[in-house]
């Protein structure tokens, strides 16, 4: 299988010709919403609510996918597959496999932003 990269930089320099001055906007908005549905899955979790779990994992998704980072987006896709299905276990694994998949994408994004 052909692993997708960790950020579309087609879908990112699109991005950048729409939005112009706003991207940089754009990125640190997505970055900081997306650190705020991290710890919102992590509560989620805490407090055993996976329908919660379920639909923060779906609005990352949704996020994720529209800023070019699709990996990402499979990654929440999983995570709220597992929620949807009430597989706390499995929940609970692939969090830390999203949020790893995060640091990348942020880290790549902050780059683009210094370029």
């Amino acid at each position: 299988m052909n692993e997708k990269p960790h950020l579309d930089e087609e879908a990112l320099a699109e991005l950048r010709d729409v939005m112009e001055d706003e991207f940089d906007i754009l990125i640190q908005t997505y970055i900081n919403d997306s650190s705020e549905r991290i710890e919102a899955l992590h509560q989620a979790l805490l407090g055993g609510d996976l329908d919660a779990f379920a639909k923060t994992a779906h609005s990352f998704k949704g996020s994720s996918i529209n800023i070019g980072a699709s990996r990402l987006g499979e990654h929440c896709l999983t995570a709220e597959k597992a929620g949807r299905e009430g597989r706390m276990d499995d929940a609970r694994q692939l969090l830390p496999e999203l949020e790893a998949e995060f640091v990348t994408v942020r880290q790549l994004m902050e780059e683009s932003l210094l370029a």
